[in-house]
């Protein structure tokens, strides 16, 4: 279950279904601004769009292409292709330069990762691109959404419906609390701050100092 196949096929209709940014990450965004701004997982750039009202330049990375050309045309239709970068890549190697960037989002991806070790490793690359002074969210599914009704973290497929009823399964790692602050606690980020809401997991981490 390839996350670059899976989200190629369904691109224009979930692009369709993702118009506004989350309130979270405005919330995290409030009074920041920095010269260089990274949307890991970006999709159809909605969070990308919010980023560029906070820094000069903006990178969004994702693995579907077929999204990438979705926030093209997002950002050519709203204004801000001027300052956003639209780049095809991988959260384990991200294709950014260390210490490059101030200020990162990286929502809703990491439970798209197929292993733990995965998902550490993507946290690994966050920390390494971010500045010493920067500052990210992570925000992942979590086990408190009304959704589940378990308390551990597992695996779980959640089909997505095409308007000609097509469906498209996408691999879900569904996170525990404690296991996403373990997850970060073991990775070479520093967890600043975290809390549950809308049934997903928000991390707030710097690189370790």
């Amino acid at each position: 279950m390839d996350p670059q196949s899976t989200y190629d096929r369904i691109a224009t209709h979930f692009s369709k279904t993702r118009e506004y940014a989350w309130p979270e990450v405005e919330a995290f965004l409030t009074d920041r601004s920095v010269d260089r701004a990274l949307d890991v997982g970006c999709g159809n750039g909605r969070h990308t769009e919010l980023l560029a009202e906070h820094a000069s330049v903006v990178v969004g990375v994702d693995v579907s292409r077929e999204l990438l050309e979705e926030a093209r045309i997002r950002a050519a239709e709203r204004g801000f292709e001027g300052r956003a970068t639209f780049v095809h890549g991988d959260a384990e190697r991200l294709p950014i330069a260390s210490n490059a960037v101030g200020l990162a989002v990286y929502v809703a991806t990491i439970h798209h990762l197929p292993s733990s070790g995965a998902r550490r490793r993507s946290l690994n690359e966050l920390a390494r691109v971010l500045r010493p002074d920067g500052v990210a969210l992570v925000s992942a599914w979590s086990t408190t959404h009304d959704k589940f009704d378990r308390t551990e973290g597992f695996d779980t497929t959640v089909d997505w419906t095409l308007p000609d009823g097509e469906t498209v399964p996408r691999y879900y790692h569904i996170y525990a609390p404690d296991e996403f602050e373990a997850d970060i606690r073991d990775s070479a980020c520093e967890l600043v701050d975290m809390e549950t809401s809308s049934g997903n997991c928000y991390a707030v981490v710097r690189p370790t100092r």
